[in-house]
This record gives C-alpha cells, sequence and structure tokens, in this order.
C-alpha cells in the first residue's frame, strides 16, 4: 500500500513538472498582455503668444507617439498652470488625432504662464512638455485682427497675391511672408543685408510693387543716436517669382546715395526743406525738423517716378505744417541700376499737421496715405488715413480717424481696394517695437523670443 502510494505520488509529481516546462515555453497557455513604452510628446513650438478676446491666435503642432499603441490611442490635454488667472488648463484646446494634433490657448487675462501639456498613452504612461505662453490686451477691431508673429516692428508691406503679402521690419534686412488672413508665424523669410552688402540695420520704411519688382527704401535718416550709418541710405529691389505661398524673392539692384542726392538738390534750390541740417551730426531724425522717409510709392500712371513720403520735416517745421513728397523721376533706375537721381517738383500735402507714415495706390491710381506725428512711436498721438488722387495740387481727403487706444503706431497698409465700392475694406499694420505688450514693461522689441514678438494686422473700412 505504501508503494502505491509512493509511486503513485511520483507520476503526479513528474506530470506537474511537465505542465510547469510546456508552460515555461508558451505551449497551450494564453498570451502576455502587450508592452508599451513611454510616449513622446514634441511640440512645433516652445513659446507661444495670444491676445485677449483674439480671433484665429497662431497654434501650435503636437506630435505624440508611443510604441506598441496606435498614435489615436493617445490622449493630449493640459495638465497645470502657473498662472491660471492668464490661461488654465480648461482655456487649452487640443483637435485633431492621430500622431498630429493642434493646440490652441484662449487667453484670460494680459501676462505670462507655463502650460504643461500631457500625453496620456496605454498602459497609464504619460509624459509632459512645457508650452511657454504670452498673453497681450483685448484690443478693439479684434474680429478684424490678425497677429504677424516673429517680428514686432512692422515697417512696409507688399501684396503678393492669394492673401500673402511680403513684411519688412526696420530693425533689421529680413523680409518676411505672411499670411493676410491667418495669424503667426512668417511662412518664409529672407535676410537681404549680405546680397545688400549690408552689416547694419537699412532701416526699411516703404516699399511698393510694379509688375514683378518690389522697390524698397531704408530711411535715409541718422540714427535714434544722430549718427550717419551708410546702410540706412539704401534702396534697393526684390524680384518676384510666384505668389501667395509659394512667392519668392530675389534681391536685384541697389544705390547707397539718394539721401547725398537729395541733400544736394535741396541745397541748390536755397535750402528749402533743411535737409542738410536735417542729416547734420548729431541731428535725430525724428524731429519736426529732422530728415526721414517713411512713404514710397509711383505717380500716377508711371513706372518711373515714383513719390518719396516724409515723416520729417513738416513744411514749414511747426505745429500744423504740411507733410511733404519729393518725387524722384527716375527712380527705377535709382533703385534698379544705381543712377544717381533727378529730383522733381515737392508736393506739400495738408494732413492737419501730420505726416507721411506710408502711402500706397492701386491700379486706378488711387491712393491712401497712412498719416501719424513725425515725433511718435507708438499711439501716444494721432493717426489718420486720407484718400488722395496722386495729383500735385490736389487736397487729401481724411477718411478715417485710426484708433489709438491699443498698442503699436499704424505704419502700412497693403494695398488698395477699389475706394468707390461701397464697403471696400484695406489692411493696416503697426510698428509695436516700443510697445509692452504684456505688462512687464518690457518693450516688445526687447523680448527674449521671437515668437512673442508681434504686429497687428487689422482691416478697416475705407470706402466712403
Amino acid at each position: 500500500m505504501l508503494l502505491q502510494l509512493s509511486l503513485r505520488n511520483r507520476r503526479a509529481a513528474t506530470a506537474a513538472a511537465g505542465v510547469l516546462a510546456l508552460a515555461a515555453v508558451g505551449i497551450n497557455t494564453p498570451a502576455h498582455a502587450a508592452t508599451y513604452g513611454t510616449p513622446t510628446i514634441t511640440l512645433s513650438a516652445a513659446y507661444l503668444s495670444g491676445a485677449v478676446g483674439a480671433t484665429g491666435d497662431p497654434v501650435v503642432t503636437v506630435t505624440v507617439a508611443q510604441s506598441g499603441a496606435d498614435a489615436t490611442a493617445l490622449g493630449v490635454a493640459a495638465s497645470a498652470s502657473s498662472k491660471s488667472s492668464v490661461a488654465g488648463t480648461g482655456d487649452v484646446t487640443v483637435t485633431g488625432a492621430g500622431a498630429t494634433r493642434q493646440l490652441a490657448v484662449a487667453a484670460h487675462a494680459r501676462g505670462y504662464t507655463d502650460l504643461t501639456i500631457k500625453v496620456t498613452g496605454l498602459g497609464g504612461k504619460t509624459a509632459t512638455k512645457t508650452l511657454h505662453y504670452a498673453a497681450s490686451a483685448a484690443v478693439q477691431n479684434s474680429a478684424d485682427t490678425r497677429y504677424l508673429t516673429g517680428s514686432s516692428d512692422a515697417s512696409a508691406a507688399v501684396d503678393v497675391g492669394s492673401g500673402y503679402a511680403v513684411v519688412a521690419d526696420d530693425e533689421s534686412n529680413t523680409l518676411r511672408l505672411y499670411s493676410r488672413s491667418a495669424s503667426g508665424a512668417p511662412v518664409k523669410s529672407w535676410d537681404v543685408g549680405s546680397a545688400l552688402g549690408a552689416d547694419k540695420e537699412i532701416d526699411i520704411e516703404g516699399a511698393t510693387r510694379v509688375g514683378n519688382t518690389i522697390y524698397w527704401t531704408g530711411s535715409l535718416g541718422n540714427n535714434k543716436d544722430g549718427e550717419y550709418k551708410s546702410d540706412r541710405n539704401t534702396v534697393f529691389t526684390t524680384t518676384v517669382t510666384g505668389s501667395g505661398a509659394a512667392t519668392q524673392l530675389t534681391v536685384g539692384g541697389s544705390y547707397k546715395k539718394l539721401r547725398d542726392d537729395l541733400v544736394a538738390w535741396d541745397k541748390a534750390n536755397g535750402n528749402r526743406y533743411g535737409f542738410a541740417a536735417g542729416t547734420a551730426s548729431g541731428e535725430v531724425p525724428k524731429q519736426i525738423d529732422g530728415f526721414n522717409i517713411e512713404g514710397l510709392e509711383f505717380a500716377p500712371g508711371s513706372t518711373t517716378t515714383a513719390y518719396l513720403g516724409f515723416r520729417a520735416p513738416l513744411v514749414p517745421p511747426s505745429e500744423g505744417g504740411k507733410a511733404l513728397i519729393v518725387p524722384v523721376t527716375n527712380f527705377d533706375k535709382v533703385a534698379g541700376s544705381g543712377a544717381k537721381a533727378v529730383i522733381g517738383t515737392p508736393i506739400e500735402l495738408d494732413l492737419g499737421g501730420l505726416s507721411i507714415r506710408d502711402i500706397r495706390k492701386n491700379a486706378a491710381d488711387q491712393y491712401l496715405i497712412v498719416a501719424g506725428s513725425w515725433a511718435a512711436d507708438d499711439n501716444s498721438d494721432p493717426y489718420a488715413l486720407y484718400s488722395w488722387d496722386g495729383v500735385a495740387g490736389h487736397a487729401p481727403v481724411k477718411r478715417a480717424d485710426l484708433p489709438t487706444a491699443d498698442p503699436g503706431g499704424w505704419e502700412a497698409v497693403v494695398d488698395v481696394p477699389d475706394l468707390t465700392v461701397p464697403g471696400a475694406r484695406a489692411q493696416l499694420i503697426t510698428d509695436a517695437g516700443s510697445a509692452d505688450l504684456y505688462g512687464d514693461g518690457t518693450e516688445a522689441k526687447d523680448l527674449d523670443h521671437a515668437e512673442w514678438k508681434k504686429s497687428r494686422a487689422v482691416w478697416f473700412t475705407v470706402s466712403s
């Protein structure tokens, strides 16, 4: 009996060992649970700017993945905010599915916050990235406002078709291509400094287009310390190929003596406008008797005579003086091939004591003039919009007082619609370089991150 039990026990033990061995090699046993890696998350930009009450603020692209899992199974959301009064986790919206999502933030108040963006994968595993967010204050006309990020010092703009414009910056020699309908970073950019031999800023202030050529001018004035810098005495051309988002620019001709030609012309005509005094060493350009060009446009029906619109001086240089336009009758050859300038008969316009900040016309020779103070770099003085027919002796007509409650000075008009069509609109752009956008006392031009720098582009109704 004892022998039978021992044999029976040995047989059971052997069978059990066999089962364990089969289990060890996975034969006739259930599969293991799937193994998931730690998810990954990347942001297309670590810094983002928005505005309270804005329409179509810039967005960030979020890319996520997890080994062993389909990207559609991953969740993306904001999990923390360092200052929820600016924007909290509930103000972050993530749209889309799969590996790529779009993240938008709706701001509550002006200021900064760090938003923690978390991806939650299968197996409960997570990963995070920090989005550094800055919100500017609400503005008037918010539904018609877009923000051009990457630069805060927009100074001139030219339409290139299909809803895009090339925008210059007076703090750098970079031209940027933007969508006119969406807030965000430039689609592409071109640094023209090296091609023009300019080591310092040209201080680009005016531009206009004829055919596939865009003409650009620097301010031609001294810098803010009253010093002559030769790069600012530059006019040049770029050639446009393509249009819209596919636009390409190539630097063409240039000329670096137009200021000299203007001063010599004024001297030869009795120093009527004080150009020699306004360009003297120690003279700052933005004073009532200074020397500073900010507008450039061709005369009616002409592709050779260009109007130079002066921010300073006023004529006479006193309160209530008129705005000055000096025609250059061979400007196409001046900027295109470096010819010496031939100066035409000057034009003086009554803009209510304001000077020219930009001038633009359409194919029908209908002009819009952005008028502002010779002094203001911000919105501390009045701005107005005038229409004109481009004819000397004909008075411009005031279309509107431009709003000045929001940051930035009105600096550019992109193009001119048919002013006879009811409801016609034009898009104007601000230079916000001197503005404290986020309430910390930092001027926009001095912000550490390009994504936080921005100019406003606003549509206004300009027809009668």
